[in-house]
């Protein structure tokens, strides 16, 4: 990270001389220190950022499937003049970690006709409009795509 911050100095400054050279070093120091300190920066965490991004892309394609899917399924709903069914199921997601446990419940929130009503560690608590829209929220796509989260 300092490197890349002092490889960003000289590219703004726009020329290679010794003093911006000798204070771009101290700057980009001082920020890398500065990182470390206030956001406990570490090589480690961006290591994990970018082995988790291709994981992330793949969430946000499924999730916006599941929207569409999900958005006809509630709007047939609706259009057919069915009544919902409403239940509230509790279940243990295999999942370890806050923050897949996080997306798995903002994406069941953010899918038309489940709310996720309460987590709690990986004990997930959802409100579904219709009792097998609660079918199979353990095992869903996004259960398979965030158990690749390092």
């Amino acid at each position: 990270m300092a490197a890349f911050s002092f490889a960003l100095w000289v590219i703004l400054n726009g020329r290679i001389t010794l003093e911006i050279c000798i204070f771009g070093a101290a700057v980009s120091a001082a920020v890398f220190a500065a990182m470390r300190a206030l956001f406990g920066y570490s090589l480690k965490k961006e290591i994990n950022i970018y082995r988790n991004a291709l994981v992330m892309l793949w969430y946000a394609a499924a999730l916006v499937v599941e929207i569409v899917k999900a958005a006809l399924a509630v709007a047939g709903v609706a259009v057919r003049g069915e009544k919902p069914d409403p239940v509230l199921v509790s279940f243990e997601s295999p999942l370890e970690g806050t923050v897949p446990n996080v997306l798995l419940a903002n994406a069941i929130t953010l899918t038309p006709g489940t709310i996720t009503a309460s987590l709690a560690g990986n004990r997930f608590e959802v409100h579904c409009l219709k009792k097998d829209y609660a079918e199979g929220l353990d095992s869903s796509v996004f259960v398979k795509i965030l158990s690749k989260w390092k």
